[in-house]
């Protein structure tokens, strides 16, 4: 039995308060970190292995279904943004493509030839790194993209929420959080989506700091595509360079585009 699909410890959810719905849910969240904690020495492999690749020209693949493939692609998108790398660096497949970061795609996830066509499409090499995303472990999606990659001698990961899945048995490196049942029986975008987002979050983190898009505690590659941006980059280039005049800051960074390259041309 997966325990992501075991009844909820809870029963007569209809019956309950707002405030006792609120605050079950809230308690069976409170579990959920320490459930990753647990599988921090197997994240700490699948990170070090990212950043061998990645270190090495390659990229990482995530690749998942319905909310395991939305959160992928979420923490994916929002690498450019935070740590100016170049997009295609890391890379959020879905089953059903598109139009399935928004709505449901029917029967997408149980094609088991489908997830190595879409790696195909990005030209997926030996250099590559490629994380299946799957709550219950049994994606047939996942599990036959991870598979034919094994065969093509591309690392591959996996973050799931059942011990002893199928997805972690066709993974090199695979990561499970058991999370226990869920609070509404089944729905795996709660505690189980939740630990994929922790996880998801200490990966990407872990993997850009040791490649360099961090200094300190600042994200100093940050692209400047909003104004919130552009005034933390200034207020961070002036504790960096002893700039006291905000707007002369501001120019500099600007005409750079990053923290760290106005520090460096202010330090020169």
């Amino acid at each position: 039995m997966k325990t992501t699909e075991a009844d909820s410890f809870y029963d007569h959810l209809e019956q309950m308060s707002v405030n006792e719905l609120l605050t079950n849910i809230n308690k069976e969240d409170k579990t959920v970190p320490l459930a990753v904690e647990k599988v921090i020495p197997q994240i700490e492999k699948l990170v070090n292995g990212i950043i061998n690749r990645l270190s090495d020209g390659g990229r990482l693949f995530y690749i998942g279904a319905g909310t395991s493939g939305r959160l992928g692609i979420v923490d994916a998108s929002e690498c450019p943004p935070t740590y100016g790398i170049a997009q295609g660096i890391v890379i959020g497949l879905i089953a059903g493509g598109d139009e399935a970061i928004r709505k449901a795609v029917e029967f997408a996830e149980d094609d088991l030839q489908q997830g190595w066509q879409d790696l195909k499409q990005h030209n997926i090499t030996n250099k590559d790194v490629v994380v299946g995303i799957a709550a219950s472990g049994s994606t047939p999606y996942v599990i036959g993209a991870l598979k034919k990659c094994n065969t093509e001698n591309i690392l591959t990961g996996c973050i799931s929420c059942n011990a002893g899945s199928e997805i972690a048995a066709v993974s090199k490196l695979p990561i499970e959080v058991v999370v226990g049942p869920e609070f509404v029986t089944g729905s795996t975008r709660m505690k189980s989506g939740t630990a994929q987002k922790l996880v998801l979050n200490m990966i990407s983190t872990s993997v850009m700091i040791k490649l360099g898009r961090v200094k300190g505690n600042k994200m100093v590659d940050m692209q400047l595509s909003n104004n919130k941006l552009v005034d933390r980059g200034a207020k961070m280039l002036m504790k960096n360079t002893g700039l006291e005049n905000y707007e002369e800051a501001k120019a500099l960074l600007l005409k750079h585009g990053s923290v760290r390259k106005a520090t460096e041309a202010y330090k020169k």
